[in-house]
Protein backbone atom coordinates (compact mmCIF):
# COMPACT_ATOMS: atom_id res chain seq x y z
CA UNK A 1 0.00 0.00 0.00
CA UNK A 2 1.59 3.30 -1.06
CA UNK A 3 2.03 5.99 1.55
CA UNK A 4 0.16 9.27 1.09
CA UNK A 5 2.05 12.08 -0.64
CA UNK A 6 1.48 15.81 -0.89
CA UNK A 7 0.28 17.16 -4.23
CA UNK A 8 -0.19 20.75 -5.35
CA UNK A 9 -3.22 21.41 -7.55
CA UNK A 10 -3.42 24.66 -9.54
CA UNK A 11 -6.59 25.74 -11.32
CA UNK A 12 -8.62 28.77 -12.35
CA UNK A 13 -12.07 29.60 -11.02
CA UNK A 14 -13.83 32.16 -13.25
CA UNK A 15 -10.40 33.27 -14.48
CA UNK A 16 -8.87 33.77 -11.02
CA UNK A 17 -5.88 31.52 -10.21
CA UNK A 18 -6.23 29.20 -7.20
CA UNK A 19 -3.83 26.72 -5.60
CA UNK A 20 -4.13 24.19 -2.80
CA UNK A 21 -2.24 21.24 -1.35
CA UNK A 22 -3.78 17.82 -0.76
CA UNK A 23 -2.48 14.58 0.74
CA UNK A 24 -3.45 11.49 -1.25
CA UNK A 25 -2.05 8.03 -1.97
CA UNK A 26 -2.36 8.60 -5.71
CA UNK A 27 -3.51 11.36 -8.02
CA UNK A 28 -4.43 11.43 -11.69
CA UNK A 29 -6.09 14.01 -13.93
CA UNK A 30 -9.65 12.90 -13.12
CA UNK A 31 -8.96 13.06 -9.37
CA UNK A 32 -7.30 16.48 -9.77
CA UNK A 33 -10.39 17.86 -11.53
CA UNK A 34 -12.63 16.43 -8.80
CA UNK A 35 -10.56 17.88 -5.94
CA UNK A 36 -10.24 21.26 -7.69
CA UNK A 37 -14.04 21.27 -7.91
CA UNK A 38 -14.27 20.46 -4.20
CA UNK A 39 -11.89 23.32 -3.39
CA UNK A 40 -14.05 25.63 -5.53
CA UNK A 41 -17.17 24.59 -3.60
CA UNK A 42 -18.74 22.56 -6.40
CA UNK A 43 -17.89 18.97 -5.46
CA UNK A 44 -18.75 17.01 -2.34
CA UNK A 45 -15.97 16.07 0.07
CA UNK A 46 -16.69 12.64 1.58
CA UNK A 47 -17.07 12.53 5.37
CA UNK A 48 -15.42 9.12 5.55
CA UNK A 49 -12.56 7.89 3.38
CA UNK A 50 -14.48 4.88 2.11
CA UNK A 51 -17.70 6.77 1.41
CA UNK A 52 -18.70 6.46 -2.25
CA UNK A 53 -19.60 9.79 -3.82
CA UNK A 54 -20.12 10.85 -7.40
CA UNK A 55 -16.94 12.46 -8.73
CA UNK A 56 -17.12 15.80 -10.53
CA UNK A 57 -16.00 15.33 -14.14
CA UNK A 58 -14.05 17.84 -16.20
CA UNK A 59 -17.07 18.88 -18.34
CA UNK A 60 -19.19 19.43 -15.22
CA UNK A 61 -16.42 21.42 -13.52
CA UNK A 62 -15.98 23.57 -16.62
CA UNK A 63 -19.71 24.41 -16.56
CA UNK A 64 -19.18 25.93 -13.12
CA UNK A 65 -16.08 27.93 -14.12
CA UNK A 66 -13.22 25.61 -13.13
CA UNK A 67 -10.53 25.55 -15.85
CA UNK A 68 -6.82 24.89 -16.42
CA UNK A 69 -6.40 22.21 -13.73
CA UNK A 70 -2.79 21.08 -13.36
CA UNK A 71 -1.12 19.12 -10.59
CA UNK A 72 2.34 18.22 -9.41
CA UNK A 73 4.08 16.49 -6.55
CA UNK A 74 4.90 18.87 -3.73
CA UNK A 75 8.50 20.00 -4.00
CA UNK A 76 8.56 19.95 -7.80
CA UNK A 77 8.70 23.17 -9.79
CA UNK A 78 5.52 24.68 -11.29
CA UNK A 79 5.51 23.54 -14.90
CA UNK A 80 6.72 20.04 -14.05
CA UNK A 81 3.18 18.71 -14.03
CA UNK A 82 2.91 14.96 -13.57
CA UNK A 83 0.56 13.32 -16.00
CA UNK A 84 -1.19 10.01 -16.05
CA UNK A 85 0.50 7.90 -18.75
CA UNK A 86 -2.90 6.59 -19.82
CA UNK A 87 -4.06 10.09 -20.82
CA UNK A 88 -0.93 11.25 -22.64
CA UNK A 89 -0.90 8.61 -25.38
Amino acid sequence: MPSPQLYIIDYRLHGEPRTFIIRLERLDNAEAWHWASCDAGIGIIPKFGREKIRKVSRPMAERYGVTDVTWRLSGSKPGQSLEDPATTA
